[in-house]
């Protein structure tokens, strides 16, 4: 279903009109028409308002179900009991920030980044192994 013919159905169903929700977001009622003809897609800043102004969680607008979707959330990123690091504790919530950190970055920024850190822990094995030879 298109987003905005799913903002038309969720309003009609809690008999709202569009100056309702005009009144409730203070997003004009010609926007909002466009938005439920098709002819403009919300950002999701506007799909947040127009959750609260529905007055329901932001997935019901973009899930058909009753509940929300299951998230496929590998076992390394939960608290498994897993004993691998970053995968508990401390450890956990650090690797969490950064993921979030990471997905904010410019893409040329992430790969200079991965590429230093990978000269870095070239030149720390190589450190490792020429101490271990010594």
């Amino acid at each position: 279903m298109i987003i905005g013919e799913r903002l038309r159905v969720l309003r009609e169903e809690k008999k709202l009109s569009q100056g309702d929700i005009e009144k409730r977001t203070g997003l004009l009622r010609c926007y909002l028409s466009r938005v439920e003809n098709g002819h403009t897609v919300p950002a999701i800043e506007t799909l947040e308002k127009l959750a609260r102004a529905l007055e329901m969680p932001l997935y019901q607008l973009l899930y058909d179900g009753d509940q929300p979707p299951q998230l496929d959330v590998p076992a390394a990123w939960t608290d498994s009991g897993s004993n691998t690091w970053g995968s508990s504790g401390k450890d956990l919530r650090f690797m969490r920030k950064l993921r979030h950190l990471l997905s904010k970055m410019d893409p040329q920024d992430r790969s200079l980044l991965l590429f230093t850190v990978q000269q870095m822990a070239k030149k720390k094995k190589s450190s490792a192994a020429a101490a271990s030879a010594s």
